[in-house]
């Protein structure tokens, strides 16, 4: 999904080369990432109709989405 919005370059704007450098080097950061982008995914396919889940579910992935960034973020300071 190349237009999906919310991905780390946009959220992150001109840390990619440390994101990469991060992930490269510590396992758990490198899970977090992942998880990040696989939740972004979810809510972008429920965006978008492809899947539909409850108005619950779809909150509970933007909280979950979030707390991600703030992971990644504390990391990247």
């Amino acid at each position: 999904m190349s237009n999906t919005p919310h991905t780390l370059g946009e959220e992150f704007p001109g840390k990619l080369d440390a994101i990469h450098a991060l992930k490269a080097q510590d396992p758990e950061f490198a899970r977090v990432l992942e998880e990040y982008d696989d939740v972004n995914d979810q809510i972008h396919r429920s965006e978008t109709r492809i899947d539909t889940i409850s108005d619950d579910a779809e909150t509970e992935l933007r909280r979950r989405r979030l707390a991600l960034k703030d992971k990644i973020a504390s990391a990247l300071s």
